[in-house]
């Protein structure tokens, strides 16, 4: 499983008058990606509301982006559960229809229960029964339990890990990951503020929702760094920081599908129990854009 470059974590449109998921809506976002350089796509990952999705909402949603993505693209399902059960089902679901990987993150339900030995049996098992490569999701801010370097370290050992997604915002942790992993497995940054920084130090890529938004700056900052042109990379590390900063960190689900809207693409609201994005929030969407070089519709409401 080749995880270089920039992966997308993609949003999931909603129907606005059935609340379902709107496939036509999604299909034609990820063709709009697919015009640019991105190395795959993730469907059902945390910017794409895996946590409220029902099981045959995700899987239709996987068929889509399979028949929608362009040739030779990867495409990568969320498909971590509470029980190992129901994650491995899960795997071999996705993967029946079209998933090439699977990104799961540990369960946390019980989470005083989840040692270190709990984590590594359960991603194991899951290992051991997936029939596509397993992407560990290390995601401290919706899922309270660590996938510590160490560990990382010692399942991407097994031949059916590819790697680890780090999406903790932490440059010290995603060093030791890079540094415990080392060449057994790839390791991907999960925080758009990082992708410059952990490209120098050992990631392989990135699966960045500002990438969402900033796609051609996102792609071409791995571009211009893998060139050896570092300064070019810097500086569009500069322009995209902030945007994740104020817009995915500062806003989350709600303000980066306002942010598609402003843009022409399908965003939408997200799924309740999550509320729209406020009207300071919308504001704040509209000038990280624009200091983006992003060119926003501004709405006549704000």
């Amino acid at each position: 499983m080749n995880l270089d470059g920039v992966f997308l974590p993609v949003t999931t449109p909603f129907d606005a008058a059935t609340g379902d998921p709107d496939l036509d809506a999604f299909a034609a976002n990820i063709r709009g990606w697919c015009e640019h350089p991105i190395a795959g796509l993730v469907v059902g990952g945390s910017t794409g509301e895996q946590a409220l999705l029902d099981e045959d909402e995700l899987l239709a949603l996987v068929a889509s982006g399979a028949r929608s993505r362009r040739d030779g693209m990867a495409l990568i399902a969320g498909t971590g559960a509470e029980s190992t059960r129901a994650t491995i089902r899960l795997c071999d679901l996705a993967a029946r229809e079209g998933a090439d990987a699977v990104l799961v993150k540990p369960p946390s339900y019980y989470r005083g229960r989840m040692s270190p030995e709990a984590i590594r049996t359960y991603f194991l098992a899951v290992a051991d029964a997936s029939p596509v490569p397993v992407i560990l999701y290390h995601v401290p801010k919706f899922v309270p339990v660590d996938v510590v370097p160490e560990l990382a370290g010692e399942l991407t050992r097994h031949d059916n890990v590819a790697g680890i997604k780090d999406s903790s915002g932490d440059m010290h942790n995603l060093g030791a990951v890079c540094e415990a992993v080392g060449e057994r497995g790839a390791v991907v940054v999960g925080a758009g503020t990082l992708l410059y920084s952990g490209l120098e130090i050992g990631a392989r890529g990135g699966i960045i929702a500002v990438g969402l938004l900033a796609t051609g700056a996102a792609c071409e900052l791995y571009r211009t760094f893998v060139a050896g042109r570092s300064v070019e990379a810097g500086r569009l590390q500069e322009r995209i920081g902030p945007l994740h900063k104020r817009v995915v960190a500062g806003t989350g689900v709600p303000g980066v599908k306002y942010g598609l809207d402003l843009l022409g693409m399908a965003g939408g609201p997200p799924r309740p129990p999550l509320l729209p994005a406020t009207d300071r929030e919308r504001e704040e969407v509209v000038e990280a854009l624009e200091r983006a070089g992003l060119a926003p519709e501004r709405p006549r409401s704000i």
